[in-house]
């Protein structure tokens, strides 16, 4: 897995970040996720709480996307990597807590998130750069 870096961990705290899935027929989707935050250096999760089309298309394929921009800001991230969906379990108890804490309705899932790879949405020429690429082996 590639790690976040501190820096990173902070844009993803600071910004607003939007998920990528893909429907069974190959089409894209994306939407916000006002609770995806850092799990560890090599993982993200996010707290599904309406259970509308990113749930269904991470039901089939587990792979998203994650991208952090901060406004106004010249720095970003995309986030690349495969889901893992909890419904039970420690980290779904974790998750609920944070709803909880936070006042947040309620969730119907945990979805943790790999850090496979890491690529620049910065402003200027490290636009796309490749910042990091270790994918987990299936």
């Amino acid at each position: 897995m590639a790690k976040l870096t501190e820096d990173m961990k902070q844009l993803i705290a600071d910004g607003f970040p939007f998920i990528a899935t893909v429907d069974e027929a190959g089409n894209p989707q994306i939407g916000p996720k006002g609770t995806l935050r850092v799990l560890d250096d090599e993982h993200l999760i996010y707290n599904e709480e309406t259970g509308r089309q990113a749930w269904h298309n991470l039901q089939a394929n587990h792979k998203v996307a994650v991208a952090v921009h901060p406004y106004p800001g010249m720095k970003g991230i995309r986030v690349e990597g495969k889901a893992t969906i909890y419904t039970e379990g420690q980290v779904f108890d974790d998750a609920h807590q944070f709803a909880v804490d936070k006042k947040l309705p309620d969730l119907i899932g945990a979805v943790v998130i790999t850090v496979d790879r890491i690529v620049s949405l910065d402003a200027g020429p490290d636009a796309g750069k490749e910042l990091a690429n270790e994918p987990v082996k299936d």
